[in-house]
């Protein structure tokens, strides 16, 4: 007999006695994962088997297996509509806009944050920064109804300095830019969390050093801060924008109305509309399939293109 299937023998029994004796002195941290592992297959899993639902001419008597093959009918019937390209175009407008004005929010907020010297004042504001993100849209939809509404405080502070009444939640002009401030206060504290931790984790012999060669506080953002927190940034920098199309679906569908329909409708209202309202199912899936190949490939893409840049370090593989 050969000694060499004998060593590869030998070689997997060493693996597998190293893998089970892996999982027994992890055994506590692989329990804590069985909610996560089983949440991720129920919810986002489980339901991808619909997406079949794209290729078929469904209907509802016949089931999904039972329904007939449609092909590619329902994707060329959405790119052909002219009105599905006015959600896409709707959608990047608005998510470029979050984008812009809200990926910087968290991390100047953050570097503010740290150079505050009183702990508790601190901690009050923290707390405010992060108290939106905890409520629902349905609740600050009504909020930003009564804020903005034609005899809301707003108007009414404009009215005494002799401006015009401006009807904010019904205006073409203004509404978009409601969604993008809107979603920015909602999100920036939340969003800080993250590049807080990775500011606290800075070694304190690099503030001491740098204060010794007589560094200021500019420069200790610019040089020790920023290089610090520039893996963090690389990682949410390409997660945001694998979600481009995700323009907020919660959002919009609790601020919007008929009168902004041109400027507000996106992909996810549309495609609400479509398979719930309309009852068009095949059609709405091959919508949300569509828009999910999008994001597989921008997260590739920007994934590709920051490991370029910045490095394998920066990139999430």
């Amino acid at each position: 007999m050969s000694p060499l299937p004998k060593k590869k023998k030998e070689q997997s029994a060493l693996s597998r006695r190293a893998l089970w004796k892996s999982i027994k002195s992890n055994r506590m941290l692989l329990f804590m994962m069985i909610p996560g592992v089983v949440y991720f297959v129920v919810f986002c899993y489980g339901p991808m088997y619909g997406v079949v639902l794209a290729f078929k001419e469904f209907r509802i008597t016949d089931g999904i297996l039972g329904s007939p093959w449609a092909g590619f009918q329902y994707f060329e019937q959405a790119f052909k509509d002219p009105y599905f390209w006015k959600t896409v175009f709707n959608t990047l407008i608005i998510s470029f806009a979050k984008l812009i004005v809200g990926f910087p929010a968290p991390i100047i907020f953050a570097i503010l944050i740290n150079e505050l010297i009183h702990p508790r004042f601190k901690k009050v504001v923290q707390t405010f920064a992060y108290l939106p993100h905890f409520m629902s849209w349905v609740i600050l939809g009504g909020i930003f109804f009564s804020l903005l509404s034609i005899n809301g405080p707003i108007n009414s502070i404009l009215e005494f300095f002799g401006m015009e009444k401006v009807m904010f939640m019904g205006s073409k002009e203004h509404f978009r830019g409601i969604l993008v401030l809107s979603e920015v206060w909602k999100s920036f504290g939340w969003g800080s969390v993250l590049y807080f931790a990775a500011i606290a984790g800075i070694d304190q012999e690099m503030y001491e050093a740098s204060k010794m060669d007589g560094a200021n506080k500019i420069q200790n953002i610019v040089y020790i801060i920023l290089p610090a927190i520039f893996p963090v940034i690389c990682i949410n920098l390409i997660l945001s924008l694998s979600g481009i199309l995700n323009g907020g679906f919660d959002q919009v569908f609790n601020l919007y109305s008929d009168s902004v329909y041109e400027v507000a409708d996106i992909i996810d209202t549309y495609v609400y509309r479509l398979g719930l309202k309309n009852m068009q199912y095949s059609l709405s899936t091959a919508i949300g399939l569509f828009k999910s190949v999008i994001g597989l490939i921008m997260i590739v893409l920007v994934n590709f293109i920051v490991k370029k840049v910045g490095g394998k370090e920066n990139a999430l593989w």
